[in-house]
């Protein structure tokens, strides 16, 4: 009998689900849009109902086009966003939000309301801060936890259970309340190492949660599975129902969306041998709304700024650490929509069958012509961005910081357009090189780069990368990196596979090599010189208004 397994992604926007062989490959893809409210600034708020929903919608829909069977269906895999999920005692929704609606009951990942108590945490110099770089980012839990304490005293008196989005999704699939070492290491500041894994109830203490450390903390978990390990007895006959599967079908401890993507890219083999190297020696990208710079070592290397080292959250025994860029194609988008011309170029791309990036970049290798110059990268010789619009991650750990542009005229041309969308994907480059260039001084090195998400289709994006790093970028042929890394938990999960390494070696698949540019090195390094002195005005900015 033929072996399929289901990877389950949900992402910023959207639930897609695809069948997968045990060679890899893609069967079917199914994708579902998901509701987010946005009532105020920096508040983002969904629903686990409408996710499940969705969830039971496209894995139907996937079951369906791929013509298989549910008997062969051998494993199921859920990668998610690291969203706070909040439920009762009944195991039912609990709103998060400040009108009241009880449907929404999830923080969203991108929320940004929990500034002041992530500042407070930070302050208390915990150890536990260790394990994120030194500075708790207001994406994680702990401050999100602490805001609904502190703001929704009725939600917070009334919580049975709060979940990571990718540990409800187990919980809802099978009824088991085990949670992924990799969320609560990641986001939850549950800490692990070779010798012990644990909460700190110090630090909960330390920062005003206490009352999570009772019974055992049954609210937050006290059970851990390792990512890829089966959870309880696989599907519930409730979730066999709605999902058209059989009940007892292997389900995987998960993963958040970002590492399962790191996972399916690691078992990719570039196509040129000479480009093989070591895992250790690769930093992934996954890049889409947001971007994660993931890197694998058997070592822990702290990085200032950076999250981790995590221990055992996508290999076992291996250590992690997180960069990050908050906005990615977000910041991309918001940019070129937010442009008079934006209606222009859409028109004009909607003619030539293109999708407005394409026609961009096109449109960017035409001015280069017109102009007689020699690479299109220089069109940007007097146009600079900081691309912190929603604050920065990585490696300044820095929620406060602002998006910057120099350069700007009275022109609104689709030249210019087309000018702010170079400038905003280089400016995310030297984020990238920024990053990396910290995790080479702290004893990392990278000599290979892995690309995958909505971003890595974009040809500029990753040519720009290549480019600005001054390293080879491996595209993995794999449609859907993070749905096969949801798809290697389900196939390891079923006892198909021993371990994720096997899963890895045996469904990775290849990849294609770019090369960068050398002839346009100078002029990268010298952009990168102006975007380090862009924060640094940033902050002299800030200085200068503290006192007012």
């Amino acid at each position: 009998m033929k072996r399929y397994f289901i990877g389950v992604d949900v992402g910023t926007s959207s639930v897609r689900a695809s069948i997968v062989g045990e060679d890899g490959q893609l069967l079917s893809l199914s994708t579902s849009l998901i509701k987010i409210w946005n009532p105020k600034p920096d508040f983002y708020q969904q629903s686990s109902h409408d996710i499940w929903k969705n969830i039971t919608n496209a894995v139907k829909v996937a079951v369906s086009k791929a013509s298989v069977q549910p008997n062969e269906i051998c494993g199921i895999g859920f990668d998610a966003t690291c969203s706070l999920v909040v439920l009762n005692k009944e195991m039912q929704p609990l709103t998060v939000s400040l009108d009241g609606e009880a449907e929404q009951n999830i923080i969203m990942w991108m929320d940004h309301r929990a500034q002041s108590q992530a500042d407070f945490i930070n302050a208390t110099q915990h150890s536990v801060l260790n394990t994120v770089g030194g500075v708790m980012s207001l994406e994680m839990q702990p401050p999100k936890l602490l805001w609904l304490k502190q703001n929704l005293p009725d939600t917070w008196q009334n919580i049975g259970h709060l979940f990571d989005l990718p540990d409800f999704l187990t919980w809802r699939a099978t009824g088991c309340l085990t949670r992924s070492l990799c969320s609560l290491v990641c986001k939850w500041g549950y800490q692990a190492d070779a010798g012990s894994m644990s909460w700190d109830d110090e630090f909960l203490a330390c920062i005003g949660l206490s009352d999570l450390s009772h019974d055992e903390h049954s609210v937050i978990g006290n059970k851990v599975n390792n990512p890829g390990s089966p959870c309880g007895a696989g599907l519930s006959a409730e979730a066999a129902k709605e999902l058209g599967l059989l009940a007892g079908t292997p389900v995987a401890a998960s993963m958040i969306d970002a590492h399962a993507g790191a996972l399916g890219c690691l078992g990719c083999k570039p196509r040129e041998p000479s480009w093989q190297c070591n895992l250790e020696n690769i930093l992934v990208m996954i890049a889409g709304t947001s971007t994660c710079h993931i890197i694998c070592s058997k070592k822990h290397i702290p990085v200032p700024g950076v999250w981790g080292p995590y221990y055992s959250v996508i290999l076992p025994e291996m250590w992690v650490n997180e960069g990050g860029q908050s906005a990615a194609g977000h910041l991309i988008e918001f940019l070129i929509t937010n442009h008079k011309a934006y209606s222009l170029v859409k028109e004009e791309a909607n003619k030539s069958a293109q999708d407005v990036y394409e026609y961009l970049n096109t449109y960017l290798q035409k001015m280069a012509d017109q102009r007689n110059i020699e690479h299109l990268a220089k069109l940007t010789h007097d146009f600079q961005i900081w691309p912190d619009f929603h604050g920065n991650r990585s490696p300044l750990a820095d929620a406060s910081l602002k998006g910057m542009i120099s350069g700007l005229t009275l022109s609104n041309s689709a030249d210019d357009l087309a000018v702010l969308y170079l400038a905003a994907v280089q400016s995310l480059a030297y984020g990238t090189k920024h990053i990396v260039s910290e995790m080479k001084n702290c004893g990392h090195k990278i000599s290979l780069v892995y690309i995958c998400g909505g971003l890595a289709k974009n040809s500029l994006y990753v040519q720009t990368h290549a480019d600005v790093l001054g390293l080879p970028v491996v595209l993995p042929n794999a449609e859907q990196s993070i749905l096969l890394g949801s798809a290697m938990l389900g196939a390891c999960a079923s006892g198909h596979f021993p371990n994720l390494q096997a899963a890895l070696a045996s469904m990775g698949g290849q990849g294609t090599v770019l090369s960068a540019n050398q002839n346009i090195s100078s002029f990268h390094e010298k952009k990168f010189q102006v975007f380090l002195a862009m924060v640094q005005d940033q902050k002299k900015y800030q200085s200068i208004m503290s006192s007012v």
